[in-house]
């Protein structure tokens, strides 16, 4: 069985252990590392797993996962380099850091290391996460089928060439900031229509998880899944009705536009934000 260990103790770190232990790992086989004692201590306690410093951790892992801020990971490569280079045992990083381009891992690794970049988001931490991952010129197959394997149950799994992990920070990395914004804006325009706002808070949640559960199970028919949201927005949308009333009045605001202008501005400081952390 592979052996993991998730450096960074943070929600995404403490997202992964949970899924991977909720989808039957053993305990015995995930080992995790943080430097803060208090924090590595309490998810030892918590996940019955053990917690290690950074080079008995890399050591005794088959996958390394660099889930901590991007800030901390020079230092936890630095110490990656430390026991990889005297290490017989092939070892696969993986990295959950924002920013941080393969080439920059592949630079400073010992040379061949299998590195699998990834873009997470914060959904992964009930289970319902898309990330995105990248294999690096020296990953197989059989290492992103590893990868993977540890990813699917926080989620979904999309594997894509580096060249647009901008882009997908732009669209899932920060959509779900998006999501929680729309949420907002229709529950204080349910409050000035006259709902107390738990009343409106609830209308409007329970709107978008019905939704986007009906959206879910269309893009699920491989037939249809291409032009799902347009033929459910049909569906609900009646000539002459209220909700194209709505949706006419959110077309004139420039809502379409808007989306097109926010994820562009997002890949672009994606991009310098990348060029400033290499």
């Amino acid at each position: 069985m592979t052996t993991i260990a998730v450096i960074g103790g943070g929600r995404i770190g403490e997202a992964l252990l949970s899924g991977l232990l909720a989808s039957g790992r053993a305990a015995r086989d995930i080992v995790v590392s943080e430097k803060m004692q208090e924090r590595a201590a309490e998810l030892s306690r918590r996940f019955g797993i053990r917690a290690m410093s950074l080079r008995d951790a890399a050591e005794s892992a088959d996958v390394v996962v660099v889930a901590t801020k991007p800030g901390d990971v020079a230092a936890v490569v630095d110490g990656l380099v430390e026991v990889m280079e005297v290490s017989d045992r092939e070892k696969t990083v993986v990295s959950l850091a924002a920013g941080l381009t393969l080439g920059w891992y592949e630079a400073k690794l010992p040379a061949g290391t299998p590195v699998v970049r990834v873009m997470p988001n914060t959904p992964m931490l009930v289970n319902e996460g898309m990330c995105v991952i990248s294999p690096g010129r020296y990953a197989a197959d059989q290492h992103v089928d590893v990868v993977v394997e540890l990813l699917k149950p926080v989620g979904r799994v999309l594997t894509v060439g580096e060249q647009m992990m901008d882009a997908v920070t732009a669209v899932s990395g920060s959509g779900p900031a998006y999501f929680y914004l729309v949420a907002e804006a229709m529950i204080d325009a349910a409050v000035k229509l006259g709902f107390p706002r738990d009343s409106a808070a609830e209308l409007v949640v329970q709107t978008m998880a019905g939704s986007a559960t009906m959206l879910q199970r269309a893009l699920e028919d491989k037939a249809s899944s291409a032009t799902a949201p347009n033929q459910l927005r049909y569906a609900v949308t009646s000539p002459g009705g209220t909700t194209a009333a709505g949706i006419a009045a959110l077309e004139q605001n420039g809502l379409r536009a808007s989306f097109f202008e926010a994820l562009e501005a997002a890949r672009d400081r994606s991009v310098e934000l990348g060029k400033q952390s290499n």
